[in-house]
């Protein structure tokens, strides 16, 4: 059985941009590389054989907070982990659950935070699931996931240094708990080597960050996350928090900036600052909601830049100058949507509200973000 590895193949001379080859269980793959994500096990409408065919190599399949409560991890291992469940082949991460320890905690009558983990009631079906370091392992054993992650407390945006220490010690307690828990049993139950990354925490202070980034490194563990609610949603602030713990981080180890893809441009951001992998629910969720990505990868300067005439870098295909439009989405973009479908007939599929715009829609987007990727690759190893 493929144990996991990582190296560095390429590095590129004018910024922090690289390429890393990672070997897993289930297949090999290239960074820079953006994860699809399937919250509740399935990339919404995307079907495995449209995922491969939009360039991706690895995705983040099922959040194991959903999966605790739906269908339940006594279901996904009968039927063979999540692998298997899902028809995905390649590559797959899972996360931790930490990030609704974070959302769900703002409305303490669904979750209480103490320091063995977090007390949650299903906000839909009122179910009560206590997750810790313990129990959000061995979830993610169950689920079989190729990358999981050390159960963390993800930290929010705005709140005061002392706060945040809190969460980040906590998030170092965690982390022990989660490499003891891994190293007792570091295949899955399937028999499939699966590698640990630790969450570099802090929040918005540099000091905090240094010191969670020597913390998580000092553990050697497969890879290092760095988390927080501002990583992805501020980019700003993502890009300086990268700057402070890059020359912590080892060479040799994958690095991933969790939440990140709200745009291509993001994308080409975070890599130019020493980040390896990425995923975000953004791609999918504003194909559904009608915003369809529009621009080219560009020189600027020694890198690349998303161009676009759209401020947002998408067209939104609701709006009524797109009925009678037979041009594609994209010119010269080779996803399958734009290669067969024009503007006119995914503005009536939108408007009708039809299953087929969203799958049409998510392939466009979710290409969008591979073909970024490539380009970045294929700059960085030239």
């Amino acid at each position: 059985m493929q144990s996991y590895s990582s190296e560095k193949i390429a590095g590129y001379s004018k910024n922090q941009a690289r390429v890393m080859r990672v070997q897993t269980a289930h297949g090999e793959f290239l960074t820079p590389s953006f994860m699809p994500v399937g919250t509740y096990a399935v990339v919404n409408t995307m079907m495995p054989e449209d995922l491969l065919a939009s360039g991706s190599q690895i995705i983040l399949g099922g959040n194991t907070y959903h999966m605790l409560s739906q269908p339940g991890m006594e279901v996904i291992e009968a039927l063979g982990g999540m692998h298997r469940m899902m028809n995905w082949q390649g590559p797959m991460l899972t996360d931790s659950g930490g990030y609704q320890v974070l959302s769900l905690s703002q409305n303490k009558r669904l979750c209480k935070i103490d320091e063995d983990g977090a007390h949650f009631k299903h906000p839909h079906t009122g179910q009560a699931l206590h997750l810790t370091p313990k129990t959000s392992i061995e979830a993610q054993k169950i689920i079989g996931a190729d990358i999981i992650m050390a159960f963390d407390q993800c930290t929010p945006d705005v709140a005061d240094e002392a706060l945040v220490r809190r969460a980040m010690e906590r998030t170092h307690r965690w982390l022990i708990i989660s490499k003891e828990m891994h190293e007792k049993q570091k295949l899955s139950p399937y028999g499939h080597a699966q590698a640990l990354f630790g969450i570099i925490q802090g929040g918005c202070f540099r000091a905090l960050r240094e010191e969670s980034a020597r913390f998580i490194v000092s553990l050697d563990l497969d890879g290092i996350a760095i988390g927080g609610e501002a990583i992805g949603y501020r980019m700003d602030q993502t890009v300086e928090t990268i700057g402070w713990v890059r020359d912590y981080l080892p060479e040799d180890k994958v690095r991933y900036s969790m939440g990140v893809g709200l745009s291509p441009q993001d994308l080409l951001d975070v890599v130019a600052a020493g980040i390896d992998i990425f995923d975000c629910v953004a791609p999918t969720r504003n194909a559904r909601h009608g915003s369809l990505y529009h621009g080219l990868i560009v020189p600027d300067g020694d890198w690349l830049k998303f161009e676009s005439e759209f401020d947002s870098h998408r067209l939104t295909i609701r709006k009524s100058i797109y009925a009678k439009d037979d041009t594609p989405i994209l010119e010269g973009c080779n996803c399958t949507t734009c290669q067969q479908y024009s503007r006119g007939y995914l503005h009536h599929l939108f408007k009708q509200k039809a299953v087929a715009y969203n799958l049409l829609a998510c392939i466009h987007n979710v290409h969008v973000m591979q073909e970024t990727c490539q380009a970045m690759r294929a700059l960085i190893l030239a």
